[in-house]
Parts: C-alpha cells; sequence; structure tokens
C-alpha cells in the first residue's frame, strides 16, 4: 500500500484463480459496507483508492463462483497475489429442500422480475461513476474519451425518459485518430440536418470536408447510436426498463427469450442462480430510429439471489439471426454479435445500485473496402484487422448519494451528457478519483494513440 495526496491509500494486485492460476476478470474489489470499490481489468489487475478513515474497514475480493478473500484494508499486502478458490453450490440439493421455490429458469427469472421494486432503490438517488468510450480495431485504437460522470435517477417505478439525466463533470484523456468516422455516417448526418434524402456518399469527397463538420457528424451519430443517454435510457437498460412496455424484460419477454437454470454457484456465501440466456420464439427488435437494428436472438447469462431473488449480474448479447441482419452484420462488421453487454449490480443498503456496466458494439466505417497500394505500387487486399471496428463503453460506479439536500442542489446545476465536451484537465480531480485500470494490451494502444493524436483539433 501506499499513501496518496488527500488522504488516500492506494491498494494494487491481481486477481487469480487458485485452481488454474489464471487471472480473474471483473472480479470485484471493495470495502465493505460502503461504495468504495472497483473491478479486475482483463489481466485480473486493480487500483483501488480509499480514503484514510476507511482504513480500519474490511476490503472484500469476490467474484461469483469462488469464495471471497477478506482482510482489513490497512492489513493487505499489495506484494502478494490474491487467489480465490472455486466454491459451487449443490443444485440437487437446493432443488430437493425448496419444495416451494420456482425450479425453471423461467419461472426463477419472472420471480426475481416481480421482485424488482423491492430490490431497486424506490427514492431518488445519485451515483458518480468513472466511464471509458473507445474505439477500435484489432490493430489499434482510433479514438478514447476517459471521464467522470454523475447519473441521477429518480427511482425504478419512474420512466427514465423522463426523470434520467447524465452529466459529464470532468474529462481525463480525449484522443481521436478518426480522419472520417464514415462518408455513410457524414451523408446521414447531412441527410438528417438538410432533410435532402437525395444525398449520397459515393458523391462525397473527404478532402472537401472540414474536420469541424466531421466531429459534428461523429457526435452526432455516437450520441444517436451509442451515448450515454441512449444507453441508459434504451431497451438495453434491461434492468431498470423492465417497466416500460417496450422493454426486452418487460411482461412479453418470455416470447423473445428462454432462461434455463445451470447451476447454483455461491458469491461471497450467498447462494445464487446462475441461468442461461438463450433464443425464444420470436426476434429481438432494438427499434432505433433510422438504423435497421432488427432481427436478433438474445445469448447470454444472468445472476439471481437464492435469498431475496435479486439480480446480480447480467451478461448479454444480441446475435444476428434473420436472414437479413446476418447478411448485413456479415458484410458490415465481420461479426454476428451485434450487441454485447454486461452489468453488475451492487447491493447497498438492502437496494441494487449499477456498479459496473460494459457495452460494446460494432461500428460501420467503410475503411480498407477498396484494395489499396502499397509503397512499390503494388495492389493490395483490404486489411480486415483494420476494416471492422467496434466501441465500447465501460462506466465503474464508486459513489452513491442519497441525501436529498445534496441531490436537490446537484439537479439544480447545469446538466451536460455530451462526451465530447472540451475540459482542461484536473490534475487534483483525477489524483483524488477511482477509475478502472487499463490492460496491458489497452495501455500500450492508450500510450501509441496519445502520441498521434487529440480531439477537437482542426
Amino acid at each position: 500500500m501506499s499513501l496518496s495526496a488527500f488522504s488516500q491509500t492506494e491498494i494494487k494486485n491481481a486477481v487469480l484463480d487458485a485452481e488454474t492460476f489464471l487471472p480473474l476478470e471483473s472480479a470485484s474489489v471493495y470495502v465493505q459496507n460502503t461504495t468504495i470499490g472497483t473491478i479486475t481489468n482483463a489481466d485480473g489487475k486493480f487500483v483501488l483508492l480509499v480514503p484514510q478513515k476507511s482504513l480500519k474497514d474490511t476490503l472484500v475480493v469476490s467474484s461469483i463462483g469462488f469464495k471471497s478473500y477478506k482482510v482489513p484494508v490497512d492489513e493487505f499486502d499489495s506484494t502478494f497475489d490474491v487467489y480465490l478458490e472455486p466454491d459451487v453450490a449443490s443444485l440437487d440439493e437446493i432443488l430437493l429442500v425448496a419444495d416451494s421455490r420456482p425450479k425453471s429458469g423461467n419461472d426463477i427469472v419472472l420471480r426475481a422480475l416481480e421482485r424488482l421494486p423491492e430490490n431497486l432503490p424506490d427514492s431518488a438517488y445519485i451515483e458518480k461513476g468513472f466511464v471509458r468510450h473507445k474505439e477500435r480495431n484489432k490493430k489499434e485504437f482510433k479514438w478514447l474519451v476517459e471521464g467522470a460522470i454523475t447519473l441521477y435517477d429518480s427511482s425504478y417505478q419512474t420512466n427514465t425518459s423522463e426523470t434520467l439525466k447524465i452529466n459529464v463533470d470532468e474529462v481525463r484523456k480525449s484522443y481521436d485518430l478518426r480522419d472520417v468516422d464514415s462518408l455513410l455516417t457524414y451523408t446521414a448526418y447531412l441527410k438528417d440536418k438538410s432533410n435532402n434524402r437525395d444525398l449520397k456518399a459515393k458523391n462525397l469527397r473527404r478532402d472537401t470536408i472540414r474536420t469541424s463538420s466531421l466531429i459534428k457528424a461523429i457526435k452526432w451519430n455516437d450520441t444517436r447510436i451509442n451515448g450515454l443517454e441512449t444507453l441508459f435510457h434504451g431497451k438495453l437498460n434491461l434492468v431498470r426498463n423492465s417497466n416500460n412496455p417496450k422493454g426486452l424484460f418487460n411482461e412479453s419477454m418470455l416470447d423473445q427469450h428462454l432462461f434455463s437454470l445451470d447451476t447454483v454457484l455461491v458469491d461471497d456465501g450467498r447462494k445464487i442462480y446462475k441461468i442461461k440466456i438463450s433464443k425464444g420464439a420470436d426476434y429481438i427488435n432494438l427499434e432505433t430510429k433510422g438504423i435497421y437494428n432488427d432481427g436478433y436472438n438474445a445469448n447470454g447469462w444472468i445472476y439471481i439471489y437464492w435469498d431475496t431473488y435479486a439480480i446480480k449480474k447480467i451478461e448479454y448479447e444480441l446475435v444476428a439471426s434473420s436472414s437479413a441482419q446476418k447478411s448485413r452484420s456479415k458484410t458490415l462488421f465481420g461479426t454476428q454479435v451485434n450487441h454485447k453487454l454486461i452489468i453488475n449490480y451492487m447491493e447497498y443498503q438492502d437496494k441494487m445500485y449499477p456498479n459496473y456496466i460494459y457495452y460494446e458494439t460494432p461500428k460501420l466505417v467503410n475503411v480498407g473496402t477498396n484494395p489499396v497500394k502499397n509503397a512499390k505500387g503494388e495492389v493490395e487486399e483490404a486489411n480486415p484487422e483494420e476494416r471492422y471496428y467496434y466501441t465500447v463503453q465501460e462506466i465503474l460506479f464508486t459513489e452513491i448519494i442519497l441525501d436529498k439536500e445534496k441531490i436537490k442542489d446537484a439537479l439544480n446545476g447545469p446538466w451536460d451528457a455530451d462526451i465530447f465536451s472540451s475540459k482542461p484537465y484536473n490534475k487534483a480531480f483525477w489524483k483524488n478519483y477511482n477509475t478502472l485500470l487499463e490492460s496491458e494490451e489497452e495501455e500500450k494502444m492508450i500510450q501509441d494513440l496519445t502520441k498521434r493524436s487529440t480531439l477537437f483539433k482542426e
């Protein structure tokens, strides 16, 4: 451990599987009975800043399906890796003993949705968190924005489109190497702004388009497809928006989903159902305006606590399934997985709050579609590793505010969810703020991107 500025202690280490010695990604590392915490990266590593007032509290390292590791914060030894042992409950024993409980995956999920009013926040709250928004192909990052955000939610009982608000408080990194996001995107932007439906991308030339115009088009496209507000207000906010008639987890969700009980694991000493998500009878449609976002089947897992039926974690993918969507996805994206979502919840004062969100989606960028000439003048086929792009949003929430006066004061201030907002770097703020640790691969790509380009330049 090391003492940092603002009376905080830095804890860092790696979390590994005690049987396989492999790193455990997305393991939770938190101070018990607080909202101070983080998760491990792809290498199983983490960094966490803990206030001095919490040094005598208990640090918990946990992962679903493993026994937790607990130690007082001030006794944590950063020189030794943390090894977690697998921990699985007996499914047969649980099903035999619990005769009055639902037995099938469908029934367990339905019970969990019935319990949402009890398990989700029933009053207004604010969460503070860290966001990393990046775009990349298989070779390199094309752009990266990291910032601190505030999320306001008036409660589960209300409609997110009316009451949920987001503000970008600070920006830590903002780099952009996209010469043009896509001429197709730029064409769609011009059509939207001018209502000229005769515009064609093939009639546009990149060298005639101002950089400032491209930035406006990129912002417009990112906001409508995978901006922060779209993520929280839209159908992919599965649990929070289940009370919406058009939500994916609404009353008719069994038409598009099949839930099958796989096993019962243990999470920090509590039994937890592991339930497989697979396709139902009907296709899933996201109904995204101006985009063909239909014809999917669901795939993934949902984890539900045995004792309270609270949803702990969802791993959810939408896979191209209709003939039209399969053809479109293969041609434009080089993948059949169009949307990948992970939502992890933390329990605080007997309610479940969003803790970590990962959202990945492929992106249409017309780079590498045509053969190119190399330095010798020879024609080479486009490299698919450079052509196919995808964007990722990661959000880690580390503070929950329930105080009514603080919430009221915050609501009286300005709110702006524009992640592209140009803000001066606040060194003191970031020295005191918990963030997501990059993987070794990401860190190398970020360093490379940092050297090459910055956002907002003409």
